[in-house]
Formats: structure tokens, C-alpha cells, sequence
């Protein structure tokens, strides 16, 4: 005779709680998340102008695109460096710090936006060296002034240690 295996009387399998262990970030580390992404902008952009300044001295008549040529790349690689810098602040367990990084990514990311539609015209202006100087001067006009403001701002915001509880895969 056969036997029938009666699966819906089966009693359901115990729940798997996964460990959990707890670690502390420290209130300095929150304070240096929230000023990363401004710091990283800051420097890029004082690189780039000075690139710029810098490739306009010595370039000669021969080699009129030395200023274009040095003071575009650190823009450039900041900009898609950014995006991960910026993404890996945006989920940090200190609300600050992540409100701190989303303001900071929305003056970077909506200036050079910005520049990239009106930044042509600007250009077009004054052409060459100087139209560039125009664009990245406007750029960092207004990014360098708001980002130094909230590098303050978070240096004298009253940080505090967090414990989070974080799950161990074994």
C-alpha cells in the first residue's frame, strides 16, 4: 500500500533570525561625511581655475588649447566620482549628515547642469581662453562661496556617536 506524505499538516519551518551585531559611528566620521562632498568640490574647482590660469601663462599661440586642456579633466573626473561619493553619503545612518550631502549635490549637480545648457553661450561671449574663464569663474562664484559656508555649518553642528544594529552574514 501507499503512503501520501501530507504536506498541509506539516508544521511551518522556525523563522531564521539573522545576528545582528552592533557598531558605533563615531560623531567625527558623521562630521567628515557631511563636509565630503562639499571639501572634494572645493578642491576640484580651485584646481581647475588654477589649471586654467595656469595653462593660459604657459600657453603660447601654438598651443592656444593648453588652458582648455589642463583645466577640464579634474571637473570632469569629479563629475562622475561624485555620483559615488554622493551615493554612498546619501544612505548614511546620520540624517544630517545625509541632509548635509543632499544640499551639496544639489548646488554641484544643478550649477554644472546649468552650465551645461548656458555655459555655450556664455562662452561664445568672449571665445577662448576667457569665455572658459567665464564659465568655470561663474561656477565657482557660486558653488565655492555655499559649500565653504556648509563645511562651517557642519563643523559647528553638535555631532553625537550613533550605534547602529548591523546584520552579520555567516
Amino acid at each position: 500500500m501507499r503512503t501520501w506524505l501530507n504536506l498541509t499538516a506539516a508544521a511551518a519551518p522556525p523563522k531564521i533570525r539573522a545576528m545582528k551585531a552592533k557598531r558605533v559611528i563615531s560623531a567625527s566620521s558623521s562630521r567628515f561625511a557631511a563636509q565630503l562632498f562639499n571639501l572634494i568640490t572645493v578642491a576640484v574647482l580651485m584646481i581647475s581655475l588654477t589649471a586654467l590660469l595656469l595653462g593660459k601663462l604657459l600657453a603660447s599661440h601654438k598651443i592656444g588649447f593648453l588652458p582648455f586642456v589642463l583645466s577640464l579633466p579634474p571637473v570632469m573626473l569629479w563629475l562622475g566620482a561624485s555620483i559615488f561619493v554622493y551615493a554612498s553619503i546619501a544612505h548614511h545612518p546620520n540624517p544630517r549628515a545625509a541632509h548635509f550631502n543632499k544640499w551639496a549635490g544639489y548646488r554641484f549637480y544643478g550649477v554644472m547642469g546649468s552650465l551645461v545648457v548656458i555655459g555655450p553661450a556664455i562662452y561664445g561671449l568672449l571665445d577662448g581662453w576667457q569665455g572658459l574663464m567665464l564659465v568655470l569663474g561663474l561656477a565657482v562664484l557660486i558653488i565655492v562661496p555655499w559649500a565653504l559656508y556648509d563645511i562651517y555649518k557642519a563643523a559647528r553642528e553638535p555631532w553625537q556617536d550613533i550605534t547602529i544594529e548591523v546584520a552579520i552574514n555567516e
